[in-house]
């Protein structure tokens, strides 16, 4: 088939990169003259490096990231754990996006695709592509937007969460966290902090971390009036341990605003178009599943085109990922609250009812699988 992927971001070099293999040909359209990475850490969690071993690319992201083995929450008042999950015998990885997408875009590179960059797209027509300038593209047999939050093809309208947060990169100092744990610390539900070790940049032998601040999506102005040094005391004061990474920024250019969404396309798929990654779903980054939500689209996205005629392969492409999402998402929009949110009570539940719940047995294996994401088939 002649294949139009828009958007060269994860879900999209994924898509591109299983797609090509099974002898279609694929053009990638991307709105930048060269396609960047854009956020700093997140998490490969065991699913979605399943994804990215059939990619070819899994030994160059190990190399890359840091084994996650722990996240480790606690609460700055009294010290208590809030929040622990082992992750078992299979760790999850803590990776920046530069490293991640630099494995999948040196992938990319060696296979026969045919590259459009600098394209601004408005929307499609019968498997058409439009542009900025009002003239369309050649017809394709499939459009695969994988473009993202700010999707212009999709139908999708999300609903803006409260709180998103700020995130920065900074060098990993040893001697004070865990090397192995994603580490948070929270004040009620209005404040948290976390640390999370994301290994290597591409071409460099230093490694980092990825610092983040939950912020309310309308503060973020207030906290640039504010300045670093009325930030840093209040983030001190929360959890002194964060001092040698705090320390490291000193320019508010430094954090940038990730602004959070939540919502899920009902049927992801339509006349000659498929939706993967945020065009298809988007939810809070609470359980670390972003990055694997789109890995698993774009390789069940493959599977149902490699088996099945078009016309067949799309709803099975929906229908083999809609258990996944939807648990997933039902599990994000339950959890994010008590950890970001201006709520009372419920920071007081999480510490007092739900932590205590959450170590009886078989209680901690449950939560195991949901950070991993193999708490219920996903369709690959």
């Amino acid at each position: 088939m002649n294949i139009a992927i828009v958007g060269a971001g994860i879900g999209g070099l994924a898509t591109a990169i299983l797609l090509e293999r099974l002898g279609h040909r694929i053009s990638l359209f991307e709105q930048f003259r060269k396609p960047v990475p854009i956020g700093s850490g997140l998490m490969i969690q065991p699913v979605g490096l399943e994804v990215l071993e059939l990619a070819g690319v899994a030994d160059v992201v190990q190399k890359h990231a840091t084994p996650i083995k722990r996240v480790l929450g606690r609460s700055s008042q009294t010290g208590r754990r809030v929040l622990d999950v082992d992750y078992g015998a299979v760790p999850g990885l803590g990776i920046h996006r530069a490293a991640l997408f630099s494995a999948l875009y040196e992938k990319v590179l060696t296979r026969a695709l045919y590259w459009h960059t600098d394209c601004r797209i408005t929307g499609h027509q019968d498997g058409k592509l439009r542009f900025a300038d009002g003239s369309f593209s050649e017809a394709f047999d499939l459009i695969i937007d994988a473009s993202g939050a700010n999707s212009v093809l999709s139908p999708l309208k999300a609903r803006a969460l409260s709180f998103g947060a700020i995130w920065g990169t900074v060098d990993w100092v040893s001697g004070g966290l865990p090397e192995d744990h994603l580490s948070q610390r929270y004040r009620g539900a209005d404040h948290m902090i976390g640390v999370l070790p994301v290994g290597l940049m591409p071409g460099q032998d230093r490694r980092k971390a990825a610092f983040f601040w939950s912020l309310r999506q309308d503060a973020y102005e207030d906290w640039l009036r504010g300045g670093l040094a009325a930030w840093k005391d209040t983030a001190l004061s929360i959890w002194p341990d964060a001092g040698p990474f705090l320390e490291q920024i000193t320019d508010p250019e430094q954090m940038t605003m990730a602004r959070y969404s939540h919502g899920t396309l009902r049927q992801p798929w339509g006349d000659r178009i498929a939706f993967v990654g945020d065009a298809a779903h988007r939810a809070s980054p609470q359980l670390g599943q972003g990055a694997n939500m789109a890995l698993l689209d774009a390789a069940a996205l493959a599977k149902s085109v490699e088996t099945l005629p078009l016309d067949q392969a799309l709803p099975a492409y929906g229908k083999a990922r809609r258990w996944h999402v939807g648990v997933y998402q039902a599990f994000s929009a339950m959890f994010t609250p008590a950890y970001q949110s201006d709520s009372r009570l419920l920071p007081f539940l999480r510490d007092n009812v739900l932590f205590p719940v959450s170590r009886i047995p078989p209680v901690p294996s449950v939560l195991s699988h949901l950070i991993s994401g193999t708490l219920v088939p996903r369709g690959i």
